[in-house]
This record gives C-alpha cells, structure tokens and sequence, in this order.
C-alpha cells in the first residue's frame, strides 16, 4: 500500500495506464480496491484488472482507439489461469479497439525464474500460470502487445503472429521489502511501434536500474540489454531468425 496522494507522482512520471491485477491489490481489503480504483479515477489514470471492479478499460488518444486488460492468478483479479474467459474478454476488446492491450502478473519470483519454461509455473505451493501459453492464446484470440511482469525479475522477448510479447519487466520502482540487489534490481523499458494492421514492427529497449531507496536511473551501461538478448536466446531460439536485438537497444523483425 502506498499513501493516496502518491499518485501523483505517477501522472508527473508521465503514466496513463495501469494494470491492477496483482497479489497486493486485496491487502487493504475491500476498502483499499475502493480506494485504489476511486484514486486512480480522480487522477485520469485508466486502469484494469479487477473482477467484477474493472475488467477492462477503453481510452481514445490520437484518434486510435486502444482496449487494455489485466489477469492475475491471484484472488479477486481477472485470472490468468481461466483461457477460455481471458480470450473471450479479448476478443470483445478487438472487435471494438484498434489496438488491445494485455497486462499479466504470472510466473514464479526470483533470479532463480528468469527463464520462461513453456510450463505452468508454480511458486510458494501457488498455481501461477503458463505464461507462455496465456500469451499466444491471447494473441490467438486478438491481443496485440502483451507485458508481462510478476517475477520480479526481467524476462526473455518474443514476437509471436507479429505480435510483441515481454514475458515479464521486472522491478522498474519499488520501494522497501522487495529486492533490488544485482539481476533483480535491472529492468527495461519498451517503446513498441506497430503498423495499421496492428502488427509489430518495430521497437526500443531503455535500461533501467534501481539502488533500494534511490530513484530509479537509466543505465549507462543497459545491463538489462545483454539479459534480454541472452534469454530470448536461450529461451526462445526460433526467435535468432524473427526478430533482431540491437547492442543499442533496437529490435527489429528480419523478415
């Protein structure tokens, strides 16, 4: 939890858009999801991700029209482990958006999970989800950029029906009780360019690195860069003939 007049700062750091689907959205109960939603709404931040709260949401800027929703495995969010009832959301969104949007929270926590196992995934005895099948399965019904995070840890990249997927986008602002030391404290920032057709293609790559209790800074050194490139590698070889990792940061599709 986080005092209400924080979120200002949020609108200052230039944010319009946020995914509230996450483990920590319940542990002020049903008075702080009130106060969460009723906070970010006074703010003109749109937002996403609640059962029966808030779902979905649909923004309109530049004349695109843009669809966002948000899953989680955990109690009281729209839940990533239900594909059937995710992919009808989707769907919906698609019929009415230029482009649609997915946040998901999934995957275990911790440098030792930074590699994506096509696999359910599960983490202190918790389900929480197949992060590889949820992605393509939303893109199969429609989705067009998917972000993941939940690891706390950053994660390999993929493009997949020339859709953009971040399988998760660590730690970019945290504060106490989370740690930031080393891998864990690294974490990107994607600018993702797509045609008219909804389709990727193309996109930026910015490094960013956190000290606990120290604002978050650009890193001269975009240590982050060389984790992505090396997992994508890793974790998704077909990957070496789709898309292209720049040392600057730039990915491009080779095709």
């Amino acid at each position: 939890g986080m005092p209400t007049h924080f979120a200002k700062c949020l609108t200052d750091a230039g944010f319009n858009l946020l995914s509230i689907a996450n483990n920590h959205v319940g542990d002020f109960g049903e008075a702080g999801r009130k106060s969460t939603i009723e906070t970010l709404k006074k703010n003109g931040i749109h937002y996403a991700g609640l059962a029966g709260y808030c779902p979905t949401t649909t923004f309109t800027i530049k004349g695109v029209k843009y669809g966002f929703c948000a899953f989680a495995p955990n109690t009281g969010t729209v839940s990533i482990k239900d594909i059937p009832a995710a992919q009808a959301i989707v769907r919906n969104l698609a019929k009415e958006c230029d482009i649609v949007i997915v946040s998901f929270h999934g995957g275990a926590e911790g440098s030792k999970y930074q590699h994506v196992t096509r696999n359910t995934e599960t983490f202190l005895g918790e389900n929480r989800g197949n992060v590889h099948d949820f992605a393509h399965k939303m893109i199969d019904a429609g989705a067009d950029i998917l972000l993941g995070h939940g690891p706390h840890v950053t994660r390999a990249i993929e493009v997949y029906k020339d859709r953009f997927i971040a399988y998760s986008m660590g730690n970019f602002c945290t504060y106490d009780r989370v740690n930031s030391r080393g891998v864990n404290g690294r974490a990107p920032m994607f600018k993702i360019f797509t045609d008219m057709q909804r389709k990727f293609l193309k996109g930026e790559l910015f490094s960013t690195n956190q000290i606990k209790y120290q604002p978050v800074k650009i890193d001269s050194q975009n240590r982050v860069l060389k984790v992505v490139q090396d997992l994508t590698k890793a974790d998704f070889p077909e990957m070496n003939s789709v898309i292209n990792i720049s040392n600057e940061g730039i990915i491009t599709l080779k095709k």
